[in-house]
């Protein structure tokens, strides 16, 4: 089950309203178009210099190196060596998470040399029906060309009206950052696409650029890569640990999100709180994960802002830089009612319930990190035992308002940390988590279910630091 350490409740109860309440951020839940035309079937033949490997330069959510490793890890995919041009349809209709609309196969296939039973038609479709790819010959066994690959990116990325704006000039300049110096063996539609790629940063300004020559899968990993920062699903930040300006960001990002609240969703849980099956729970928003490279990110929860610039600074410190997100959320628990009248404030709220006690909701927060090493992810269990772990009352030498248990978590393994569970409920972009000792998964899952029938619920093991696992066992200290 979930713990909240009674000292921490009676020191709620006890605090003026504005006060925030200092809970365990992870109570948790039980305590987790036309698409391809001539031009794009490779029939082009305009003049350009010598081909060269593509140097990825613009700021994307990973570096070019290891953006296939990024893909695997996050979504599955690995790319051939030399792709085909089906297994990058198929690639970009799973990063973009298109559907067909119109997935009868009694209907017209709008493709002639590709079966309904194919298992890359479903995807081919659903780009066919968003404008990415065009009726015809899919040609899904040829090689992936450089200009393919390009083609498609722009068009899902949704940048195509973007280039059909672009004049000749206009063309012209940006290609010549590809060194295409005569653009009359391309269509104007395709040389508008190549052009308004340059320019959005998909293909980097470079001496050789043949888009007739087959694409690597580094190539069109990076373009998969940039196609995820233009939707807005690449990683998120707000900076990093070593930027002159990210404690004002970490201000800006804390300051300008409220209590969540999702009231079909806190019905679930709120009934699981009353009947005993979790004493607590947290409510995030997806659309504030941070989407980090696990090998080397950790989730650091927390429910003080001043904590939260001390921890960064304690960071600098100690030579250790690391992306940062601040990802919002609200902790619900039990507030009994013998620890006296609640204080309200427009960060925690109580309602009361039928027994008479409460059921509390607190604003906190998480701080995701990406190191830019594994080795400097390795350094931080030690930093925090030092520097942010209470042992005694009024310790020395701690950053304000550390914790007796403080809670951070990979979901890699991670030597020195210990296995345990979460139980997510997922709607829409809002979801609701449970962190819990991984033998009380089942019967928490199981319960969730109970409360309301047909409720999905996502059971997943990660690794978080010893002293939160004391406390799911009932170690308040």
């Amino acid at each position: 089950m979930s713990f909240l350490p009674v000292s921490k409740r009676q020191e709620a109860a006890r605090k003026p309203a504005g006060w925030k309440v200092l809970t365990l951020t992870a109570l948790l839940l039980a305590t987790s178009s036309t698409g391809l035309s001539a031009y794009a079937q490779d029939q082009t033949t305009a003049t350009y210099a010598p081909v060269t490997t593509l140097t990825l330069t613009q700021s994307s959510s990973v570096d070019a190196i290891s953006a296939g490793q990024y893909l695997q890890d996050r979504f599955g995919l690995k790319l051939a060596a030399s792709p085909s041009k089906g297994e990058f349809v198929s690639a970009v209709a799973k990063l973009i998470q298109a559907a067909p609309a119109k997935s009868d196969k009694a209907l017209e296939n709008p493709f002639s040399d590709i079966a309904t039973d194919n298992a890359l038609y479903q995807p081919a479709l659903a780009l066919q029906e968003q404008g990415i790819l065009s009726s015809g010959t899919l040609q899904a066994e040829s090689a992936l060309t450089r200009g393919t690959a390009v083609y498609i990116t722009l068009k899902a990325a949704g940048l195509k009206e973007l280039a059909y704006t672009y004049p000749e000039a206009k063309v012209k300049e940006a290609v010549s950052k590809l060194g295409i110096t005569d653009i009359s063996g391309l269509t104007l539609q395709a040389a508008q696409e190549l052009a308004a790629a340059v320019d959005a940063g998909l293909v980097a300004p470079q001496a050789a650029f043949n888009p007739s020559a087959p694409a690597t899968s580094e190539f069109a990993e990076g373009l998969l890569d940039r196609l995820l920062s233009v939707r807005g699903e690449s990683k998120r930040y707000i900076g990093s640990v070593n930027d002159a300006d990210i404690f004002a960001k970490v201000h800006a990002a804390f300051d300008t999100h409220n209590l969540i609240q999702v009231p079909e969703l806190q019905e679930i849980v709120d009934q699981a709180v009353k009947q005993g099956l979790v004493t607590g729970y947290n409510l995030k928003d997806d659309r504030y994960t941070a989407h980090f490279d696990e090998s080397r990110a950790l989730t650091y929860g927390h429910s003080d802002l001043k904590h939260a610039i001390q921890l960064i600074g304690l960071l600098r410190s100690e030579k250790l830089n690391a992306k940062v997100q601040l990802e919002p959320k609200t902790s619900a628990f039990l507030y009994l009612k013998e620890w006296g009248e609640p204080h309200q404030s427009d960060d925690y709220k109580v309602v009361q319930i039928e027994n008479g006690n409460y059921i509390a909701y607190a604003k906190e927060f998480d701080l995701a990190f990406e190191f830019d090493t594994v080795e400097q992810k390795d350094k931080f269990n030690g930093v925090i035992e030092a520097y942010a772990k209470k042992d005694s009352e009024n310790q020395p030498g701690l950053i304000a308002s550390s914790w007796w248990q403080p809670l951070y978590y990979s979901l890699r393994k991670e030597a020195g940390y210990v296995e345990i569970a979460n139980n997510r409920i997922d709607q829409g972009h809002y979801y609701a988590q449970t962190f819990s000792l991984t033998e009380k998964t089942a019967e928490i899952g199981e319960g969730l279910k109970k409360i309301k029938p047909g409720t999905e619920v996502k059971s997943y093991h990660f690794w978080v630091d010893k002293p939160f696992y004391n406390y799911l066992n009932g170690e308040s200290k």
